[in-house]
């Protein structure tokens, strides 16, 4: 068996109680053995892509148990690109963490390290149980990060965040009970296999629980109209953490898209006609309310919240027809999404900090530090999340807009994602209008904008989500090669 595939949950694992015990009262020994986790973990993850690449499916089983009483950990392209993905987020949060927001409150690097095993977990996992298992120690972190810095709007938000993914965990773990009733397992793939053989009279409990699970799915993305808890949730968040959550909301799709390979393709009595039916007009409900809410914001975090919802909207519309065409489709936009999510969170943050008392609130205030630089960056980014030449946004819609052409549901998705882009160039122009061009025009002088504090490493590190995006943009021919490899690797009847 090939050990690398656990180093990615093993790191955080043993990093996170270590932080906690060595370095609760030295800051900088905690960034460095953060920082120096994430690094190792992106490391990891560079050399899982290269070992997934080939086209092998690697499988881990953890002690040597065989199925179905082992706990099974499976490598495939599609994991391997989402723990890349994944792991350069991480390093640019950690990153733009040493500019002070580790130090508003307590085990900062612990929780986002626990919140990042969690996820790394969720896509290595070959089992249904212990997919429910990790989504809890994702949002064992989550929920501290949430409430990071204190204030009662954030944790008024924390607390709304905490009961909605309690309900959510609910739901999965009945989902489990009745899937594991009917099939008598619950890894993916022995699932299944198991449901060939299974007599007629379960089929009902079966799809009562797949149906289940694809709602708690649903709800992890934020799916209208599941999607109320996310505009407030990232909107109230530390921008760095919200940040991070940029690619947490993606590991919803994610386990649609695996859940629907393992179990449900082969087996169209469950599911199959169902989730396409709904899901896709889901998708666009949520880009067309998460543009509504990118033109109807008042400040420039609760913008960044409702275009992360657009994106996931986006890319839910396309995946669901869980075909290699519109997966590959789907999936470049996912990687570009996230990373020009993190960026815009990231750019919110420096905006912030530089405005004192009107923080990220869309009114005239006095120019800010270094407006060029961080308006060269809010532009960048917003060029980015709207979808505009030349970033990877716009390459990433128009293999949306390719890749569902034969699809029945075609005009709708033409029309949705081309009339919501519009919206959010409005939106962003406004706000970029508001914070730069009007502000500029202030006299400066000293008010109760107060002093600004150092955003050196989160220019930093935007800065370097920045330079991802354009390597995404002009690797765009190489990397769609790579997704269409992925697609097919997981349909490989198609």
């Amino acid at each position: 068996m090939n050990h690398w595939i656990v180093f990615p949950i093993l790191i955080p694992a043993i990093m996170a109680p270590l932080l906690v015990l060595t370095s609760r009262f030295d800051q900088v020994l905690a960034r460095i053995f953060s920082t120096s986790a994430t690094v190792l973990m992106l490391i990891v993850a560079a050399v899982l892509y290269y070992m997934a690449v080939d086209g092998d499916v690697l499988r881990y089983e953890m002690g040597k148990w065989p199925s179905p009483f082992g706990i099974v950990f499976v490598l495939d392209r599609l994991s391997a690109t989402m723990l890349l993905l994944s792991s350069l987020v991480s390093v640019a949060v950690a990153l733009a963490s040493m500019d002070g927001w580790d130090e508003r409150g307590r085990h900062f690097h612990a929780l986002l390290l626990m919140h990042l095993g969690g996820i790394n977990g969720a896509f290595l996992t070959g089992d249904l149980f212990n997919l429910f298992v990790y989504f809890e120690v994702m949002l064992i972190g989550a929920y501290g990060l949430m409430v990071h810095g204190g204030g009662p709007t954030r944790l008024r938000a924390g607390i709304q965040f905490v009961v909605i993914n309690l309900c959510g965990s609910t739901i999965f773990l009945i989902a489990l009970g009745l899937i594991y009733g009917a099939t008598g397992g619950l890894q993916m793939a022995d699932v299944g296999q198991l449901l060939a053989q299974m007599p007629t009279a379960n089929r009902a409990v079966m799809s009562c629980g797949m149906a289940l699970l694809v709602l708690v799915f649903a709800m992890k993305a934020a799916l209208v109209p599941l999607h109320f808890w996310l505009p407030t949730a990232y909107g109230h968040a530390p921008p760095l953490v919200a940040a991070v959550f940029a690619i947490s909301t993606k590991v919803g799709i994610y386990c649609l898209i695996r859940v629907h390979s393992e179990v449900i393709e082969g087996n169209q009595h469950l599911l199959s006609e169902w989730v396409t039916k709904w899901l896709v007009p889901a998708g666009l409900l949520t880009t067309a309310t998460g543009m509504i809410g990118v033109l109807a914001s008042r400040a420039l975090g609760q913008m960044a919240s409702y275009a992360t919802l657009a994106s996931t909207g986006t890319i839910m519309a396309c995946v669901c027809f869980f075909d290699s065409q519109t997966l590959s489709g789907g999936m470049y936009y996912l990687v570009h999404s996230t990373l020009a999510g993190a960026t815009l969170f990231l750019v919110v943050d420096a905006i912030a900090s530089r405005r004192g008392l009107q923080s990220d609130w869309l009114v005239v205030s006095q120019p800010i530090a270094h407006a060029a630089l961080v308006g060269g960056l809010f532009f960048v980014a917003a060029i980015g999340v709207t979808g505009l030449p030349p970033l990877s946004g716009f390459v990433g819609k128009l293999l949306v807009l390719d890749s569902v052409r034969n699809t029945p549901w075609a005009g709708w998705i033409w029309s949705v994602v081309l009339s919501t882009s519009l919206l959010g160039i409005l939106g962003f122009a406004r706000a970029g209008s508001t914070l730069f061009w009007k502000s500029a025009t202030v006299e400066s002088k000293e008010c109760e904008s107060g002093k600004a504090t150092s955003t050196v490493m989160t220019l930093v590190a935007s800065g370097l989500l920045v330079c991802l995006l354009l390597a995404l943009t002009t690797s765009a021919g190489h990397t769609l090669a790579q997704l269409q490899a992925t697609a097919s690797q997981i349909w490989e009847s198609e």
